[in-house]
């Protein structure tokens, strides 16, 4: 991990950047497959299959008997871990529920929101050798929870053309009934653009590698998408009162995820980053995949700030998508943090714990979109309607306001739509 000291504010944007992959050709070969499905349909989805993952289906879909298996084939403590993991994400997200808002804003002006939940949600989850059976219970449960009607799970099949039974349990107590056996850009091209058998989805969720992203991203022009996700990355703020064992625990959790992942540590003194990049050199050493770590951290940083008002605005600076707030006094900085995907508070609050089991969602924005943009949560399988009522009252003391705004823009039809219903107009025409 590079070091940098009191960085002055005119480095930062050099510090904040991300590993940068060129995605060039991917897209071009993304771009093939999405027209191959587009074109050929279960056809080309059966051949792509065999292609990419090697299994020649007899079926695109999941039969009911995975469901029923499930459970028998992974261990007790597996399944028990992901019913108390369900019961906090649906606790969680069951409380984010909105009241509709129905108010009179003028005499005679009636307003109202309504929320209805996406009637078809697609979710991918990728499987191989890291089934992501947690992000399956991220989003199948709100999606449950909003009122989806159709909630389908695409994943890829094992080499025996299964579905991986910690996947397919995640999917029976999650409530999907429906899994598709399909994986990679082929899977995103059948959620936006349908097949024969599968239908069409009205919104995609999931995360991938790099050609599920690249295809999300393409077929965003025709469906909607969750959010651009890319390499994970994670911030931890350290001082004095830090556990260096924690801190270094923490860091290589996310560098684990992968070579294009980064890891950010501020801290108040160099003594501190020491004893924190030493704990990490020692705990490396027994992790299963130490060479995606050595890859992580090469392209991770330390930085040192004495003062923790210029580490809380580096930090909101980066936005990052996990940030632990391992400080003396952490919800005083919580209240200044106004960019972060997730926020950890204290010394015993592991980012791994939003990633499986407190009941936060995991699906974070990535790359600086927290500036903007927020975790994935219920509203994210959930839609807006408004709706307004004016009474003959109301529609006359609104149409001078109306008027004068049309004729300021020009838009003569937009004025005659509200001065045709006031009264004096409606005299005109009796």
């Amino acid at each position: 991990m590079k070091q940098y000291t009191e960085p002055a504010k005119d480095r930062w944007p050099q510090l904040i950047s991300r590993p940068a992959d060129d995605n060039s050709v991917i897209e071009l070969r993304v771009s093939e497959i999405i027209d191959l499905v587009r074109k050929g349909g279960d056809k080309a989805l059966y051949e792509l299959t065999e292609r990419y993952d090697g299994v020649k289906l007899s079926s695109l879909f999941a039969g009911r008997d995975m469901f029923t298996e499930a459970e028998c084939k992974i261990s007790d403590s597996l399944r028990s871990a992901i019913d108390v993991a369900a019961q906090n994400i649906e606790k969680f997200h069951s409380a984010q529920k909105r009241d509709d808002v129905d108010i009179t804003t003028a005499d005679g002006v009636r307003c109202l929101l309504k929320y209805r939940p996406i009637e078809k949600v697609g979710l991918y989850i990728p499987g191989g050798t890291a089934p992501l059976f947690s992000t399956l219970l991220m989003l199948a449960i709100p999606a449950k929870i909003a009122g989806c009607k159709k909630i389908t799970l695409f994943t890829p099949p094992g080499r025996d053309g299964a579905v991986n039974p910690a996947i397919a349990y995640a999917a029976l107590k999650a409530g999907v009934t429906q899994i598709v056996t399909i994986g990679g850009a082929q899977a995103i091209a059948a959620m936006a653009f349908g097949t024969e058998s599968i239908e069409r989805v009205d919104k995609i969720f999931g995360p991938g590698n790099s050609y599920v992203s690249v295809a999300k991203q393409l077929v965003s022009k025709y469906v909607s998408i969750d959010m651009v996700a890319g390499p994970s990355e994670l911030m931890v703020m350290a001082d004095e009162t830090s556990i260096p064992e924690y801190v270094a625990a923490d860091l290589l959790s996310q560098a684990e995820h992968g070579a294009d992942s980064q890891v950010i540590l501020l801290c108040n003194s160099k003594e501190l980053a020491r004893r924190c990049i030493s704990e990490v050199n020692i705990q490396k050493s027994d992790c299963p995949r130490a060479d995606k770590i050595d890859g992580a951290l090469s392209e991770s940083r330390v930085i040192i700030f004495s003062k923790i008002d210029d580490m809380t605005a580096f930090a909101n600076y980066y936005a990052p998508e996990h940030l632990i707030i391992s400080l003396k006094n952490p919800w005083e900085i919580a209240d200044k943090i106004d960019s972060a995907g997730s926020v950890f508070i204290g010394h015993f609050s592991p980012e791994s714990a939003g990633d499986y089991a407190s009941g936060t969602n995991h699906t974070l924005p990535t790359s600086g979109w927290a500036r903007s943009v927020g975790s994935l949560s219920l509203l994210s399988f959930m839609k807006s309607i408004t709706f307004q009522e004016l009474s003959a009252k109301g529609i006359e003391r609104l149409a001078p306001v109306i008027c004068a705004m049309a004729d300021a823009e020009g838009l003569y039809a937009h004025k005659r739509a509200a001065q045709i219903r006031t009264k004096k107009r409606r005299d005109i025409y009796e």
